[in-house]
C-alpha cells in the first residue's frame, strides 16, 4: 500500500474509532457518566477524557510542536498509570471528578481530534514514521477503553436497585446461541508449537516475541460452558463444596457470599421478582438463557467449575494452539476465556521504548491471562495472540470458560 494511502487509512480508522466511543456513551445521561461504582472501574466521562489525554500526551506532545494543550491541569486528572508522564489523580477517586463538565470533556475530544487531523495530514515523512506506531497504539488503546465503558457502566447500573438497562428496555435480548450442541473434545496440537504474534499487523508488546512452547497431549472443548451447565454446578452445591475451590477463591467466595455468577438474579431476588433465574445485562433483566455462554465469572469460579466437571482450564499456549483446529467454536466474540496461565513475559520479551514502556510489562505479576474476546470487544480488535489479563477475583468483565483435559482423545 502506498505511504499516502496507508496514512489515509489510519486517519479514517482514527476517526471511526473516536466516533464509536462517543456513540457508546450516547445512551447514558451526564449523571450516568460520572459514576464510579468500585475502585477497579472508571466513569464513562473519565474514559472519554483519558483516551483523548493519551493522544495529547503520547502523540501530539512529542510530534506536533505547534499543538496547544487544551488544559494543562487536566493531565493530572486523566493520566492513568504513566509515571513518566507526570502525577495522577488517585484511581479510586475518579468518580469525584464532577468537574470538568461532560460538555467540556467533549470539547477536549474535539480539540485533540483537530490536532491529530492536522498531524496526520501535514506531518513530513520522518515525523510520520515516528508518530504512526503511536497513533496506531492510541487507536487500539481507545478500543480497549470502549470495552471498559461497557463493562464499567454495567457494573454501575447493577448497583442501582432499579436495575436500569444501558440499552433501551425494548432492545432484543443478547442471545449468543439458540441451542446447546453436545460438547465435543478435540485433540489439541502436541509437542513443539509456535505461539505469539507472527509479526504482521498490529500487536501489543506483550504478544511477542513469537516462540516455541512444548505441549503435552491434551484435549480441549469445542465450545464454551453454557449458563445451563453452570446452573447445574450451582444446583449440585458448587458454591458450598470447598474441595472444588482453590483456597484463596474459597475464602473470597465465603467473604463475599458468592452464590452464582455476577449479575445472576436468584428467583427470590426482590429487585426483579421471578420464579426462575434471571440475568442482568446491558439490555436489562432477562430470563436466564441456558444455551448462552456463562459470563461474569472470576478465575476462581471458572477453576471450581472445571474441577467439578472433571476437567481443567487450558493454558494460554494450549488455547492459542487450538485456534485453528477444525470444529473449534466460540473462540472470539462471545466471552473472554480464563486460562490456567499467569500473566508473565514471553521468553525474550522487551517492552516498547519511551512512555509506552509502561503499557503492559509492569503489570506482569499477580494477574491471570484470558484469551479470545467478548461481546463487548470492539469489532476487529481480537486476534489469536491477544493476551488479556485480570486479577483472579475479577467478575465484572464478560469472562467465561472453556474446558480442557490431559491426554489424547
Amino acid at each position: 500500500m502506498p505511504a499516502g494511502a496507508s496514512r489515509q487509512a489510519l486517519a479514517e480508522r482514527f476517526a471511526a474509532v473516536r466516533a464509536r466511543t462517543v456513540a457508546l456513551a450516547a445512551p447514558l445521561s451526564p449523571e450516568d457518566q460520572c459514576v464510579q461504582s468500585m475502585p477497579e472501574a472508571s466513569p464513562t466521562k473519565w474514559h472519554l477524557a483519558h483516551t483523548s489525554w493519551f493522544f495529547e500526551a503520547v502523540v501530539l506532545a512529542a510530534h506536533a510542536p505547534d499543538y496547544q494543550v487544551f488544559e494543562p491541569r487536566w493531565h493530572h486528572l486523566f493520566n492513568s498509570y504513566y509515571e513518566s508522564l507526570g502525577t495522577r489523580h488517585p484511581r479510586p477517586q475518579r468518580g469525584l471528578l464532577t468537574r470538568p463538565l461532560l460538555a467540556s470533556v467533549h470539547r477536549y475530544r474535539a480539540h485533540v481530534e483537530a490536532g491529530m487531523e492536522q498531524l496526520m495530514t501535514q506531518a513530513d515523512g520522518d515525523t510520520w514514521r515516528a508518530a504512526q506506531p503511536l497513533i496506531e497504539l492510541g487507536v487500539q488503546h481507545e478500543q480497549q477503553h470502549q470495552e471498559l465503558i461497557l463493562t464499567d457502566i454495567l457494573h454501575a447500573l447493577s448497583c442501582n436497585p432499579l436495575l436500569p438497562a444501558y440499552e433501551p428496555v425494548d432492545a432484543p435480548a443478547l442471545r449468543l446461541a439458540t441451542a446447546t450442541p453436545a460438547l465435543e473434545w478435540l485433540a489439541g496440537p502436541a509437542g513443539p508449537v509456535r505461539i505469539g504474534h507472527a509479526g504482521e499487523g498490529f500487536a501489543f508488546d506483550n504478544e511477542g516475541p513469537r516462540h516455541t512452547a512444548w505441549l503435552q497431549p491434551y484435549r480441549i472443548a469445542d465450545r464454551l460452558v453454557t449458563c445451563g451447565e453452570y446452573a447445574d454446578f450451582i444446583a449440585d452445591g458448587g458454591y458450598r463444596r470447598p474441595a472444588l475451590w482453590l483456597s484463596d477463591g474459597w475464602a473470597l467466595a465465603q467473604a463475599q457470599q458468592w452464590q452464582a455468577p455476577s449479575y445472576w438474579l436468584a428467583p427470590d431476588d426482590p429487585r426483579a421478582p421471578s420464579s426462575q433465574w434471571q440475568v442482568f445485562g446491558l439490555d436489562g433483566v432477562r430470563p436466564l438463557d441456558v444455551h448462552a455462554p456463562v459470563l461474569h465469572l472470576s478465575f476462581y469460579e471458572a477453576a471450581a467449575y472445571a474441577e467439578w466437571a472433571g476437567a481443567r482450564l487450558p493454558t494460554e499456549a494450549e488455547w492459542e494452539a487450538a485456534c485453528e483446529l477444525p470444529g473449534i467454536r466460540q473462540m472470539n466474540g462471545h466471552a473472554w476465556q480464563w486460562t490456567r496461565s499467569s500473566y508473565d513475559p514471553y521468553p525474550g520479551y522487551r517492552p516498547w521504548s519511551g512512555a509506552v514502556a509502561e503499557y503492559n510489562g509492569k503489570f506482569m505479576v499477580g494477574q491471570v491471562v484470558l484469551r479470545g474476546s467478548s461481546l463487548a470487544t470492539a469489532p476487529g480488535h481480537a486476534r489469536a495472540s491477544y493476551r488479556n489479563f485480570f486479577a483472579p477475583a475479577a467478575r465484572w468483565q464478560f469472562s467465561g470458560l472453556r474446558l480442557a483435559k490431559d491426554g489424547a482423545c
